[in-house]
């Protein structure tokens, strides 16, 4: 009898909590999604500083199936020396490369593309790479 009377209070609470987590994270999206909208479209000369990739493996030992998903980032540098980093599609960060320079287009956090205008290789740069 005991076991049902903590199931009847501990249910309950689960619920309450996973509902909590629910509701806060589209709370957070739609704060970001809301900013973003609040912002100008800017077009800015920017420079590409950095490129990732972020990979996880998931693995389902029932039907013994390996999965991955990867996401591809692209860090800019802008004019005023400030950096962004934005995820890009896989065929976009395939595209492009470090020291590309070129007009990027975004709305906060929002990325809408880049417009390399030219591929740059920057002296200082290149020594730095040959160790």
């Amino acid at each position: 009898m005991e076991m049902f009377g903590v199931m009847n209070t501990a249910f309950p609470i689960f619920i309450v909590v996973i509902l909590g987590i629910i509701v806060l994270t589209a709370a957070g999206g739609l704060k970001r999604h809301l900013s973003n909208n609040r912002q100008p479209v800017l077009i800015v000369s920017s420079v590409i500083v950095s490129k990732r990739t972020e990979v996880t493996h998931r693995h389902d030992t029932e039907l013994s199936i390996n999965r991955s998903d990867s996401k591809y980032y692209l860090t800019f540098e802008v004019e005023s020396g400030d950096r962004m980093e934005f995820l890009v599609s896989g065929q976009e960060y395939g595209q492009c490369s470090e020291g590309d320079e070129g007009k990027l287009t975004f709305q906060g956090s929002r990325y809408f593309g880049f417009e390399r205008l030219s591929k740059t290789y920057h002296a200082a740069l290149q020594e730095y790479r040959h160790y």
